[in-house]
C-alpha cells in the first residue's frame, strides 16, 4: 500500500515512548481507536497510522544542558497510509508535521516514501545526467561561481563580472540570492545580457557556461517571470524556495515550459533546521523534499567556511540527492560558503565527482581577478583528478600558486 513513513526525534517529559508513538500515530490520523467500535474500526482501519519501531536513545550531552529535567530520548518510526492525503508536499508535511511541530521537543528527521508515492512527484527534471549533458562536462565536480557586490551597480559591472568567470573556465554562473529585480539590474536585461555574453565565452573557449538568474517577485508571476527568462535564453534559475514554499518549487519544475535547470538556494531553512530539537532534519529538508519538489541543484553551507553545517548534515543532504531512484532523478549537492582552491581535495574526497564546488570570495578575490581565480579552481581540480598534490600541481600552474599562498591550504 501506498505510505509515507516518518522518523522523529523526541525528548518525553513522561518517559513513555510507547505511548508517545501511539499517539501521534492516531493524533495525526484518526483521533483515537480505543473507544471505536468494531464496526467504525474496520472502515478506518486503511486510515489508521503505524507505529514501526521505537527506539530510546541516550539523552545527548546538549540536551542535558538544554532541557531542566531528565526526558527519556527517542527515535520513533510512523506510518501514515497515503489514502489520507493528496499527493502533494503541503498535504504530506500537514499530515506527518503540521500541528505535531506545536507539540513540544519534536525534530522530523527523516521521511521514507513508498515507490508508488514516490512517483508522483516531479523530482528533478534535468538532473545531474542532464546538466552534464548540456556542459558536455561528465568526469569531474562541476566548479560555480556567484556575481559578488551587485547591489547598488550596473548592467556594465554585471557584463564585467560574468565575462571573466566564463573565460576562466566556471561551468556555473549564479546570482546573488539577495539581488532581485531593480532599475540598475534588471532581470529581463540581466538574461539577455547572460545569455549573449556566455554565447560569446563559448565561441572563445568552446566550454558552456550555465547562467542562474534570481527568480523573484511576487508568488504569482513567478511562472510567467520563468517562461519569459527561457523564451530570451536563460539557462538556469536561481530560487529561493523557503521564501515561497517547496510547493512553488514544485510548481516551477512541472511546467513543460520552464525547461531549464533550477537552482535550490537554503535562505529561511535555518529557522526550520537550526534547533537540534525542534523542526526539520538537513537531509530531510534540503535533500528529501527538495528533490522531491524538483530541484536539479541544491545548495547548502559546507561543513569547512565560516557558516559551517555539520559535516554528517551535509553528507546526508548529498545522499538524499544522488541515491538511487527509479522514479526520481538525481539532483546535485552543493556544498557553498567559505570555498577557496586549497579545499578542492576536501570537496573532492568527500562530495565526490558528481558534485559542485561553489564559490564567492574565492574566484573573485584572487589577486589576478575573477578569471584567473577561477583557473586556479580548475587547475586545482584537474590535478586532484590527476592524483597529485595541491602542491605539485601549482608548481606548474601559477594562478593555483597565486591562491595557494593568499588562502592555504588544510593540512
Amino acid at each position: 500500500m501506498s505510505h509515507i513513513t516518518a522518523t522523529y526525534l523526541v525528548h518525553d517529559k513522561k518517559g513513555d515512548l510507547e505511548k508517545k508513538g501511539e499517539a501521534i500515530a492516531l493524533g495525526l490520523t484518526i483521533g483515537s481507536w480505543t473507544h471505536l467500535p468494531s464496526l467504525e474500526k474496520k472502515q478506518l482501519e486503511k486510515h489508521k497510522g503505524e507505529v514501526v519501531s521505537v527506539e530510546a536513545i541516550p539523552q545527548s550531552e546538549e540536551a542535558v544542558r538544554f532541557f531542566p529535567e531528565t526526558r527519556t530520548t527517542g527515535l520513533l518510526k510512523i506510518k501514515y497510509p497515503a489514502a489520507n492525503f493528496s499527493a502533494d508536499i503541503p498535504a504530506i508535511l500537514t499530515t506527518i508535521f503540521g500541528k505535531l511541530s506545536l507539540d513540544g521537543e519534536v525534530k522530523l528527521v527523516d521521511v521514507e516514501l513508498s515507490e508508488e508515492l514516490e512517483a508522483k512527484f516531479p523530482g528533478p527534471k534535468v538532473g545531474i545526467n542532464g546538466i552534464r549533458e548540456t556542459l558536455g562536462v561528465h568526469d569531474r565536480p562541476l566548479l560555480m561561481s556567484i556575481f559578488k557586490g551587485m547591489i547598488g551597480k550596473g548592467i556594465d559591472e554585471f557584463e564585467t563580472q560574468l565575462r571573466g568567470q566564463t573565460r576562466g573556465g566556471v561551468d556555473l554562473v549564479k546570482d546573488d540570492e539577495i539581488l532581485f529585480d531593480n532599475p540598475l539590474t534588471p532581470f529581463d536585461e540581466r538574461v539577455r545580457v547572460g545569455a549573449s555574453v556566455v554565447r560569446e565565452s563559448y565561441e572563445a573557449t568552446g566550454e558552456k557556461t550555465l547562467y542562474a538568474v534570481n527568480l523573484s517577485g511576487r508568488t504569482f508571476e513567478l511562472k510567467e517571470k520563468a517562461k519569459r527568462a527561457v523564451d530570451a535564453g536563460a539557462s538556469a534559475l536561481l530560487f529561493n524556495v523557503f521564501a515561497y514554499g517547496l510547493d512553488v518549487l514544485q510548481s516551477l519544475a512541472e511546467d513543460p515550459e520552464i525547461s531549464v535547470p533550477i537552482m535550490a538556494h537554503p535562505a529561511v531553512s535555518g529557522a526550520l533546521t537550526a534547533s537540534p530539537f525542534y523542526g526539520f532534519s538537513n537531509e530531510v529538508l534540503l535533500g528529501k523534499f527538495l528533490r522531491l519538489a524538483g530541484a536539479d541543484l541544491v545548495l547548502f553551507p559546507s561543513p569547512y567556511g565560516s557558516v559551517a553545517m555539520k559535516k554528517e548534515d551535509t553528507l546526508a543532504i548529498k545522499h538524499a540527492l544522488t541515491k538511487e531512484s527509479n522514479a526520481l532523478k538525481t539532483a546535485f549537492p552543493v556544498p557553498s560558503a567559505g570555498i577557496h582552491p586549497g579545499l578542492t581535495p576536501l570537496l573532492a574526497n568527500d562530495f565526490g565527482v558528481d558534485s559542485v564546488i561553489n564559490a564567492g570570495g574565492g574566484i573573485h578575490g584572487h589577486p589576478g581577478g575573477a578569471e584567473a581565480g577561477a583557473r586556479a579552481f580548475r587547475q586545482a581540480i584537474d590535478g586532484v583528478l590527476r592524483g597529485e598534490s595541491l602542491s605539485e600541481t601549482a608548481k606548474e600552474k601559477r594562478e593555483l600558486e597565486t591562491a595557494l599562498d593568499l588562502w592555504g591550504q588544510p593540512q
